[in-house]
This record gives C-alpha cells, structure tokens and sequence, in this order.
C-alpha cells in the first residue's frame, strides 16, 4: 500500500545545477519545489511511496544521504475531536 511522503533534499549552492538536472533525468521533475531562488538549496517533493527508502529514491543517489523522507498523516475534524475526548 502506498503512503504519502515528504522527501526534503538539501544541497549546498555548488551542487545546485546537477541537483536539479539529477531530478529532471529521474523524471521528478515536476514533484519537486525548490528553494535555491531565495537562498535556501533545498528541494521539497510529496511523492506516493511504498516506504521512507523508496521514496527517497526521487533524489539523486549523490544526494541521498542528506535526504530525509517524512510519512504524512492527515487527520480529519472528527479525528481531532476524537483526540480532545481522549485525553
């Protein structure tokens, strides 16, 4: 089953053009925002994954060490109210 991922890819200036040539060859292209334009070298994407590993793979291996995918949750106003019962 799939789950929604945040993946959040730095980079440093130099590595800025092949960081964003590297996610257009993967074909991420379009998934990702970038922060590069306002000083901040960072690429943001949510993508459908099967698991954090495997959605890191839309970064560019060169940078997957500094990556991180995050597993999103929405919850839904009832699912909120559920929780204020709770506790």
């Amino acid at each position: 089953t799939m789950d929604r991922y945040l993946v959040v890819s730095p980079h440093v200036p130099e590595e800025c053009i092949k960081a964003i040539e590297q996610v257009l060859v993967l074909g991420h292209i379009t998934h990702f925002d970038w922060g590069c334009m306002d000083g901040d070298h960072t690429g943001w994407a949510i993508v459908d994954a099967e698991s954090h590993s495997h959605a890191l793979m839309s970064v560019p291996s060169f940078l997957r060490h500094k990556a991180r995918a995050v597993k999103l949750t929405k919850f839904s106003p009832e699912e909120v109210k559920a929780m204020h019962e709770k506790a």
